[in-house]
């Protein structure tokens, strides 16, 4: 199993030190991944339903705030030498696809080969106008055409495209991603077309187990989500062992006592939670997300947790 944690985007722990300073601790206690998100503007009336949260409501409404992802992970980047680097995720129509594009393949050059690009297709229809993206309802397709050019610009020597929503030929594009052919695809989202999206493009799926829409949120129906991704795999023509499941958790909570009621899966004592990762690798998840900037109040609070799972439960699975 690997292992990964989610960066807060607002508050004290997404200040510069603060960053550098997790950033660095994760590195150190030999984390696989850490990742942030991806908002360019916080529209300040929302109708838009969030994903993940039981009443819809996005966390981040309240404060505003969002730091521009690729800006973050550029600077993370020259913090840390071996944890790799995750747009978790990158909302693809957000960006000109031939400037994210590049961005990326930057990104992973000056990482010397560490970018991990999550991507989705985005939910919040208020974000789209205000960015005067194409249209919020045509957001699958225009995600579908853009991950096929970034795949075309990254892999080949004189890229062309011909689609719906770009068009492009006659350039160079240089310098390539230092992952070859192309930079690792994580597909979020737990939806059927997400589902489908990850089986055609991914290199893993990437669900969340707090949708209540769409709920992975316990073992059963993760392992449903996993044999639909399989068939759509090899609807697409490609190896089902080819793509990964990386699960994220909101849920994580290390209690000395442990929990004997009600227990949500990756609460409990450390025992109750190295069982718990011990049952999501036995159904083929190969690594673990915990957002520990969701659950944390401040920087100290995100060391003790990156800390407790190092030392403590890792050790255990």
């Amino acid at each position: 199993m690997k292992y990964g944690f989610a960066l807060s985007g607002r508050g004290p722990s997404a200040e510069p030190d603060a960053l550098s300073t997790i950033a660095r601790k994760g590195d150190e206690l030999g984390f696989e991944w850490l990742l942030t998100g991806d908002h360019i503007v916080v529209p300040d009336s929302i109708d838009s339903t969030y994903p993940y949260t039981e009443g819809g409501e996005f966390p981040g409404s309240a404060s505003g705030m969002a730091m521009e992802q690729l800006a973050v992970l550029s600077f993370l980047a020259g913090q840390t030498r071996r944890i790799r680097l995750v747009t978790s995720v990158m909302i693809v129509p957000h960006r000109n696809p031939l400037v994210a594009a590049k961005a990326l393949a930057t990104l992973d050059v000056l990482s010397k080969g560490r970018l991990v690009v999550g991507i989705g297709a985005g939910w919040m229809r208020e974000e789209f106008e205000a960015l005067g993206l194409p249209p919020f309802e045509e957001r699958g397709a225009v995600t579908d055409e853009y991950i096929r050019a970034f795949q075309e610009l990254w892999s080949s020597d004189t890229p062309t495209f011909d689609g719906k929503y770009l068009s492009f030929s006659d350039i160079t594009f240089l310098p390539k991603p230092v992952q070859k052919p192309h930079l690792p695809i994580w597909v979020g989202g737990e939806s059927r077309a997400a589902i489908r999206r990850a089986g055609q493009v991914g290199d893993a799926w990437y669900p969340i187990g707090s949708n209540p829409q769409f709920p992975m949120g316990d073992p059963e129906a993760l392992a449903a989500g996993i044999r639909r991704l399989a068939a759509q795999t090899e609807r697409a023509g490609r190896d089902p062992s080819e793509v990964e499941t990386v699960f994220r958790t909101h849920d994580y909570r290390l209690e000395a006592a442990g929990i004997s009621h009600d227990r949500p899966y990756f609460a409990g004592s450390v025992e109750q939670i190295a069982a718990d990762i011990r049952t999501y690798e036995e159904l083929g998840v190969s690594g673990l997300v915990f957002d520990l900037g969701r659950i944390s109040r401040d920087v100290d609070d995100v060391l003790r947790h990156l800390e407790d799972l190092a030392t403590r439960v890792m050790p255990a699975v």
